[in-house]
């Protein structure tokens, strides 16, 4: 074999630090060795991964290009380890989850997961659907639960299950007598709304197709207890999972309203790199999330 698995190390962690020297002090190793090692890896194959600007290393186009394949058999390596070591359930799992994925449904997720194994760690990641993505795609989250639908080269999108939104308003609200909204109800009334990028606002821009430019959207807002609150307040009506609304209607605080014709069904998915090592923790993760 023509390179080793330390001149991985050095140039993953060299672009991810865009530096010989930073990456050598992450690694505990001498600048001197950790440049030798770069070096050879690049003069092995007679290529150059990095463009030098200064004291910068910066990925070119074909170390953009080996940067997930390194990235994943780097991580292929470093979970057989754990297995030889016995300790492979003991690494911490990496989770990013959309806002109403992570208050909703995460704890009873994470309390089966853990109950698989007692010494098992999950570290959880909450943001909108672009930024779980975001991360998923930097290798900074081993598997992300998303509400949004996107598409990307380097990113696994596998159905998880079946989610809607739901219209709501205050009980006095003049529209909750209503309970059936026309779309001159929509266009007249203040809405309160998840804000750009995230999954529920998408799948409402979707299900809302044909009226967008006439809605008199007042506030955006990312967290979906705020939403509620301000929408319970009677500062206008709002859209969200009904998974975030199941309490709310049961004890009145907020009422549902129907909009006749208008899709609001969504699936909710697994985000994944392309190129990432499915650890047996991941895969234990993704049975778990399937259970019924």
């Amino acid at each position: 074999m023509r390179y080793s698995l330390r001149q991985l190390q050095v140039f993953l962690e060299t672009a991810r630090q865009q530096n010989i020297s930073r990456a050598a002090a992450s690694l505990s190793m001498s600048q001197s060795a950790a440049s030798s090692a770069l070096k050879e890896l690049e003069s092995q194959f007679d290529i150059q991964l990095f463009d030098r600007i200064g004291k910068r290393l910066q990925l070119n186009e074909l170390g953009r290009l080996m940067l997930p394949r390194a990235q994943a058999l780097l991580e292929q390596a470093l979970a057989l380890e754990a297995d030889l070591d016995r300790h492979a359930e003991s690494g911490p799992l990496k989770v990013g989850a959309t806002l109403t994925i992570g208050n909703y449904l995460m704890v009873p997720l994470i309390a089966r997961y853990m109950a698989h194994c007692a010494s098992a760690r999950i570290n959880l990641e909450m943001a909108n659907t672009a930024e779980i993505a975001e991360q998923v795609l930097n290798f900074d989250l081993d598997i992300g639960l998303i509400e949004g639908e996107l598409q990307h080269p380097d990113l696994l999108i596998t159905p998880w299950r079946d989610d809607e939104l739901v219209l709501f308003c205050a009980p006095d609200h003049p529209l909750a007598a209503k309970g059936r909204l026309s779309d001159p109800d929509l266009t007249a009334v203040e809405w309160i709304l998840r804000e750009p990028g995230s999954g529920t606002r998408q799948v409402f821009e979707r299900a809302m197709h044909g009226l967008l430019p006439h809605l008199n959207i007042t506030l955006q807002l990312q967290h979906t207890e705020t939403i509620k609150r301000a929408v319970a307040s009677g500062l206008g009506i709002g859209c969200l999972s009904r998974i975030a609304l199941i309490d709310a209607f049961h004890h009145r605080t907020l009422v549902p309203l129907d909009a006749p014709g208008r899709d609001f069904s969504r699936r909710l998915y697994f985000v994944q790199h392309r190129h990432k090592y499915l650890s047996a923790g991941i895969r234990r993760w993704i049975d778990i999330c399937r259970e019924p």
